[in-house]
């Protein structure tokens, strides 16, 4: 169950479909940098991410949930998509893909069945279909709760809890950094998946194209969010990998951006880095609040 205690850190995951991967690598470097969060918040592949590590929020842990990336499979994710395409265009659905897989994959793996039965404070991010606002779960089933934050629109189908329909956190805040404020978190360490533009050419697959759409949106709402809050809270962005060929739609190199991300993770650590090289879109120079070192590990312990 979650301690009494005040949260101080936030660890705010963002989406980026099968690029979550390159959290995975930036995780074990910071438990080993003695990095530790009092709360999580997550969008999308984000909120699946942090809600894993909620629930174990120690480098066994993290260990844990890199062996179920390592093990993961596109078809684990998305079967059959052009089976899916024929069925949606000869039925009345408004999606292109069943999620049992990602759901069987949820049932199997998390250590928790409700939100509020993880170690630390978890907070999910989804979209009101509806009304086009952003709604944040903190309680009550989790595997709900998780595949309505990843429901890319036409995609996956929206899940429906308490009467309202949901979709993917990531159409209203892919990088919740103004939940984690708005949750009390005066220390925020960001964990992006990718850059805007970074990409060669554009996807040439449907679903492939809409997770590229969503991962625009990261890089403008992680801008825009570090410009609005960077006065009520210390900011910092774990630098994400730039990628100019790989696709949040691929999975076939998931080992790879795990060891790449680590990599790059510590030698951020080791070296530091430049604000504009830590945002995935370059924010203005004089934006001297968003940390280009990273934090001593002592001033990440709960207070």
């Amino acid at each position: 169950m979650h301690s009494a205690r005040t949260p101080k850190t936030a660890f705010v995951f963002a989406g980026g479909g099968s690029l979550g991967a390159i959290q995975v690598g930036m995780l074990k470097v910071l438990l080993a940098h003695g990095y530790q969060a009092d709360l999580v918040v997550g969008s999308s592949v984000g909120a699946i991410n942090a809600a894993y590590f909620a629930g174990d929020p120690t480098a066994a842990g993290v260990a844990r949930l890199e062996a179920v990336w390592r093990n993961m499979r596109r078809g684990d994710v998305f079967p059959n998509p052009a089976i899916g395409s024929l069925i949606a265009l000869f039925s009345r659905r408004g999606h292109l893909i069943d999620p049992v897989g990602l759901a069987r994959l949820l049932h199997r793996h998390l250590p928790y069945q409700r939100l509020e039965q993880a170690k630390l404070p978890c907070h999910i991010i989804a979209t009101d279909m509806l009304e086009g606002v952003e709604v944040r779960l903190s309680s009550g089933p989790a595997v709900p709760a998780l595949l309505a934050s990843a429901a890319i629109p036409g995609v996956f189908p929206a899940v429906r809890m308490g009467g309202r329909h949901f979709v993917d956190g990531g159409v209203a805040n892919h990088t919740p950094i103004s939940a984690a404020v708005e949750l009390g978190a005066t220390r925020l360490v960001v964990l992006p998946t990718s850059h805007a533009g970074a990409l060669d050419a554009p996807p040439r697959q449907a679903i492939a194209s809409a997770l590229h759409a969503l991962n625009i949106l990261v890089s403008h709402q992680l801008t825009d969010a570090i410009r609005r809050y960077r006065t009520q809270a210390e900011i910092v962005v774990v630098p994400p990998l730039r990628l100019p060929s790989a696709s949040p739609y691929d999975f076939n190199g998931i080992g790879d951006l795990i060891d790449r991300s680590a990599r790059s993770t510590e030698a951020w650590l080791r070296d530091g880095a430049e604000p504009v090289d830590s945002v995935p879109q370059p924010l203005p120079r004089p934006a001297r609040e968003v940390r280009s070192a990273p934090f001593a590990p002592v001033a990440l312990q709960a207070a």
